[in-house]
């Protein structure tokens, strides 16, 4: 039986590499994190020719030095998990830059692969790389020119992957002069720590672990340090090396370290690459000048922001209607299928109306991660982060935050979780801790079935707008309480930020339904596992202990004595009235009203706030599940008289519907809740991701009690201003 080789897939961020793993795996691909930290893992499978191989997508870094968590997670899985070969993905058309990495890769030893993906980018911009010529000058190893986005070249490039591990090559470190002063150091050091690393079973790299000690890697320190011996042998060689630099060229190691590198990828390209005339302006630049300048950029920001939410419920409008009436006619039809009871409401009003008033919106959902992945595959999701620089700074937040805010839903549809542990790329450690805590400001994609119901019940003419507002109100949120941390809490220096900005893309079909389907498959797994469960619990808890027998036994007579069919539905509703009050949850909800009385929230919104604490997306399976069992219809004068629905009379309102007729709402009270809703406390999911973030449950907690107060305080302040107004 043929051996499964291990292949690392590895390169600078906006080089193609998620292109690349996508056309290479297709729908044979997962997501997890890496053991003991909270970095998204990429797992695919490749079959080719009948030879298997797992391929494991890296974070996207710049270096092998420790400057960051994602550069922390690849460098540790190769070396520690020595995959058969890295396929490095090159950006053939910034070749100088992305070779900076394959330098290091290569002075680690392990088997490379270079992936010159975007080639035809290259060729645009008039640049012709001798792919051969630079493999010759690399010492063979091999050089394959791929276009990931439309999968040409992918095919050789299995070719030679697999091809390279069946080799079974030893780790062969490369060798490059750093100059006298470093090179003296570094044959000092190196004896030592092969003396060292045999001893505690690390791989053959000793040379390079000389030089990342000499560049100040900390974590590579610490290791070598651990022993004092090893440290009394390392230290004196590294201060003399820095004191001799510092005073006659005035540089640390480090910097002569990349000097000496670019040198050598220098030499490269100026053998292997003809970069010949550029007689026109690349056509990403003339759409920067107009999209990120300083004053048409943000205009453009809000024009394109607006437009995403005008095809998102153009878009959706329809189906979500199918999807409501769907859940309506199913529910309809097992209530009468089924005789009353405990499983029938169980059925009906826990699975169907829980389950119902969230999948209904699916279609909302599907819409907008359809176009963030648009955004994000043509290149304007970093020039967003480019133009809101400039307004975070102004806050205290660093340009990188942006991404933070965006991934948690600074566009509606995102999630707080991979939010949170995108602040990790942030160095400045009070930065990346604002970040983790105002990301939960955003509106994630758990939010959208709650606007998406309170807009449908009360703005149903103004859908994108109401939503447009909302994505603007939660940035203002976010960056005020991120100005207050900054100022109190979190006092601390500005780092500068440097972004690089991708060239514009066509997105592909397949790439953008891949990305979409990618999101959309998470949100349904969360809905068939965390909100099927939750919304039996709630079901449960509105249904017991039930009434006591005498309170039942006074209803069940009254209504035998009713002189009309009239009448006895109407003391049946009081009945599912009486027992819903006297349920757990009822009892919860109506002490809660003690507390929520400033917003006039009845038990039932109060109950679903509470089981929003578990996923945002219960507070719509709660209402529905409490709408469903009280079994409510409001007479069309508007009056508070419940007239229950009859055999054979109109279908039930949907959940939008119920609370359009029900007296106790209003689009005040609507848009009072979308701004609690938007603010309080953090998921448990996101408040468990936050502590493994911050190391400590002092930060998940003080969120949890600083996003309620201020959204309570704010959604409170502004129902009431409307109440004196209006």
């Amino acid at each position: 039986m043929s051996s499964v080789f291990t292949f690392a897939l590895a390169g600078n961020p906006n080089a193609g590499k998620t292109s690349i793993f996508n056309a290479l795996t297709g729908a044979r691909q997962g997501v997890g994190n890496y053991p003991g930290v909270t970095v998204e893992k990429k797992e695919g499978v490749i079959i080719h020719k009948g030879q298997r191989a797992n391929i494991v997508d890296l974070p996207g870094t710049y270096s092998l030095t420790a400057y960051s968590l994602d550069e922390v997670v690849a460098r540790d899985f190769i070396i520690e998990q020595r995959p058969d070969v890295v396929i490095n993905v090159i950006d053939a058309s910034n070749l100088e830059r992305n070779l900076y990495l394959a330098l290091q890769f290569m002075e680690l030893g392990i088997p490379v692969l270079l992936c010159l993906n975007m080639i035809d980018m290259a060729r645009a911009r008039n640049i012709k790389i001798d792919s051969a010529r630079l493999s010759s000058l690399l010492g063979g190893i091999p050089v394959v020119e791929t276009v990931g986005r439309r999968g040409e070249g992918l095919d050789r490039l299995l070719e030679e992957a697999f091809a390279l591990a069946r080799r079974r090559l030893p780790w062969r470190p490369l060798t490059i002069s750093y100059g006298r002063d470093l090179d003296q150091a570094l044959d000092l050091l190196t004896p030592v720590i092969a003396e060292k690393i045999k001893t505690d079973g690390s791989p053959p790299a000793s040379r390079w672990l000389a030089l990342k000690y000499l560049e100040g890697d900390q974590i590579i320190i610490n290791r070598l340090q651990a022993d004092a011996g090893t440290a009394a042998l390392l230290n004196p060689v590294r201060q003399k090396l820095c004191r001799h630099l510092q005073a006659t060229i005035e540089e640390d190691p480090e910097s002569v370290v990349a000097d000496y590198r670019y040198i050598f990828i220098s030499s490269l390209t100026r053998a292997a690459v003809n970069y010949g005339p550029q007689a026109r302006m690349e056509l990403s630049d003339k759409i920067d000048r107009v999209l990120t300048h300083r004053l048409l950029g943000p205009l453009f920001l809000l024009a394109i922001l607006y437009l995403v939410y005008q095809v998102v419920f153009l878009s959706g409008e329809a189906p979500v209607d199918w999807c409501e009436n769907f859940f309506a006619w199913l529910g309809g039809q097992a209530r009468e299928s089924m005789a009353e009871g405990l499983l029938r409401s169980l059925l009906v009003d826990g699975v169907i109306a829980g389950l119902g008033g969230v999948i209904g919106f699916v279609p909302l959902i599907i819409a907008m991660f359809f176009m963030i992945a648009i955004l994000e595959d043509s290149g304007y999701l970093a020039r967003i982060a480019y133009i809101l620089d400039r307004v975070l700074r102004i806050f205290g937040l660093h340009g990188n935050a942006v991404i933070c805010l965006i991934s948690s839903g600074g566009m509606t549809g995102g999630c707080a979780v991979p939010g949170i542990m995108a602040a990790r790329t942030l160095k400045d450690p009070k930065s990346r801790l604002t970040a983790i805590l105002i990301a939960p400001f955003m509106n994630c994609g758990a939010k959208l079935p709650v606007y998406g119901l309170l807009i449908a019940a009360f703005f149903s003419h103004h859908r994108a707008e109401v939503m447009f507002a909302l994505t603007l109100l939660s940035w203002t949120i976010a960056l005020l309480a991120a100005r207050i941390l900054r100022s109190t809490l979190l006092r601390g220096e500005k780092i500068p930020f440097v972004m690089e900005l991708p060239p514009y893309r066509c997105p592909t079909v397949r790439g953008v339904l891949i990305h979409s389907w990618e999101r959309i498959w998470e949100y349904l797994k969360r809905a068939g596992t965390i909100l099927l469960t939750v919304s039996i619990i709630m079901w449960a808890l509105m249904t017991y202990p039930g009434l006591p027998a005498a309170e039942l036994e006074r209803l069940e007579k009254a209504q035998a004595a009713a002189a009309s069919e009239e009448e006895r539905q109407s003391i049946a509703n009081r009945q599912a009235q009486a027992a819903l009050a006297h349920s757990l949850a009822g009892r919860a909800g109506i002490f809660l009203e003690n507390y929520t009385t400033w917003l006039e929230l009845d038990w039932r919104v109060n109950v679903a706030l509470l089981g929003g604490l578990a996923a945002k997306e219960v507070i719509v399976s709660t209402l529905g599940t409490a709408y469903s069992m009280s079994e409510e219809q409001w007479e069309e004068d508007g009056s508070s008289s419940p007239v229950p629905a009859a055999a054979g009379s109109e279908p039930r309102l949907s959940l939008a519907g119920r609370l359009a007729q029900d007296p106790g709402w209003s689009p005040l009270k609507a848009l009072a809740v979308m701004i609690l809703v938007m603010i309080y406390s953090p998921c448990v999911a996101s408040l468990s991701v936050m502590k493994k973030e911050t190391g400590r449950w002092r930060w998940p907690l003080f969120s949890l009690c600083f996003n309620t107060l201020i959204g309570y305080l704010l959604a409170a302040a502004i129902y009431q201003a409307g109440r004196m107004l209006f």
